[in-house]
């Protein structure tokens, strides 16, 4: 009997010492409970301040010649002499020597037509005095009223009439003449040459392209957006052409050049719904001087920068800190957020402009919060910034 006793006791302390255990654990004091309090969002956040910006509007063309003709002879023969530079990129000043044609059959009809002239004058000359002697028997004779045929005039004014077209025929041959040698009619590039010494050439034949080298023009084209940005210029002068720089890539390195919209073609494009605009660039390959630091040559394509006009007491935000609802989210005085429409002057690659909605010393949020809400609290930057500095 005693050794069953001795069998429970083990049994009997375990559960013993498991119930002290628990009642130990209920009798415990509680440690005091703290809320866990969550620290504002931290978000990043710019002070705005009011500007005055200058609208550029962005365009692409290429660069070709203000003018541009085909030099087509205005008689025939044979190319007897060239100018040196008479080949593909000669450069030419205005009345330059291009070419000439064999002017001897040109100068025997100048002396022909001269000789003829001299023969219808005699003839005048002779008529005429024919008349006068006929003029002075019929008043001798008293017989009355002259008839017209009597005193001849009518072989006055045929002799006349020959003296005139005989006149006319030496100008014709003297300007046949002159043609025999082909000038440049504007400063200008030969951009194809099609003829060479020794060639026969007849009436109307193409002698080669001459493009001005005076005035470059660039076509670009408008929207009606664009349109609203600068002053397209209506019978303007000079001095109020919008300013344009181009720019473009010349052996590797980025290149400028500055000319002005001078004209509108002033009709939309009915494929695009566009207008093109007119850019001129004067001396593009710097013959008065070294207008430009390097040639704009003929047929280059640039990207275009046309001053527009000038807004006053706007503010320049990046693009991504607009809200779809073109509203923007602000930090007021005690860090909560508050949400402000705007009115949106224009939007750009990068940035928007707004000209209402916001006021300068603002502190407009960049980040792009997912479930903010208006007076959400909120830290900046530059508040933690200053507390870890107050720490240190």
């Amino acid at each position: 009997m005693a050794f069953k006793k001795r069998i429970l006791v083990p049994p009997l302390i375990i559960i013993t010492s498991i119930v002290l255990l628990i009642l130990m654990f209920m009798v415990r004091p509680q440690p005091p409970q703290r809320a866990v309090e969550r620290p504002p969002v931290l978000v990043d956040a710019v002070q705005v301040q009011t500007e005055n910006v200058q609208f550029t509007v962005a365009a692409q063309g290429n660069v070709k010649p203000k003018h541009m003709t085909n030099i087509v002879t205005q008689v025939s023969g044979q190319v007897v002499e060239v100018s040196e530079q008479f080949v593909n990129g000669g450069f030419f000043k205005q009345g330059d020597v291009l070419l000439r044609i064999d002017p001897a059959d040109y100068q025997v009809a100048l002396q022909s037509a001269k000789a003829a002239h001299a023969q219808a004058q005699a003839a005048l000359a002779e008529e005429s005095a024919r008349a006068k002697v006929a003029k002075d028997e019929w008043e001798s004779l008293q017989l009355g009223e002259i008839p017209a045929l009597g005193i001849r005039e009518p072989q006055v004014a045929s002799a006349l009439a020959a003296v005139l077209s005989a006149e006319a025929a030496v100008d014709k041959a003297q300007r046949d003449l002159e043609r025999t040698v082909i000038r440049a009619p504007f400063d200008g590039i030969l951009q194809n040459k099609s003829a060479d010494i020794g060639q026969f050439l007849t009436m109307n034949s193409t002698v080669g392209a001459l493009y001005g080298s005076e005035v470059a023009e660039i076509r670009i084209p408008l929207s009606d957006r664009d349109l609203a940005y600068i002053d397209l210029p209506d019978n303007a002068q000079s001095g109020s052409f919008p300013k344009v720089v181009l720019t473009s890539t010349v052996a590797g390195q980025p290149t400028t050049w500055t000319g002005h919209l001078v004209r509108s073609e002033g009709v939309l494009d009915p494929q695009s719904r566009v207008i093109f605009g007119v850019v001129e660039v004067t001396d593009p390959y710097n013959q008065a001087g070294q207008t430009h630091g390097e040639p704009l040559r003929f047929g280059r394509f640039v990207e275009v920068a046309v001053e527009g006009i000038e807004v006053t007491n706007v503010i320049r935000l990046p693009r991504y800190a607009l809200l779809a609802d073109n509203s923007v989210w602000v930090v007021d005085n005690e860090r909560r957020l508050q949400r402000k429409n705007v009115s949106i002057v224009r939007s750009e690659a990068q940035h928007v402009i707004i000209d209402d909605g916001l006021q300068a010393g603002d502190w407009v949020v960049l980040t792009q919060l997912t479930n903010a809400l208006p007076s959400m609290k909120v830290r900046l930057v530059d508040d933690v910034a200053t507390v870890d500095a107050d720490h240190e």
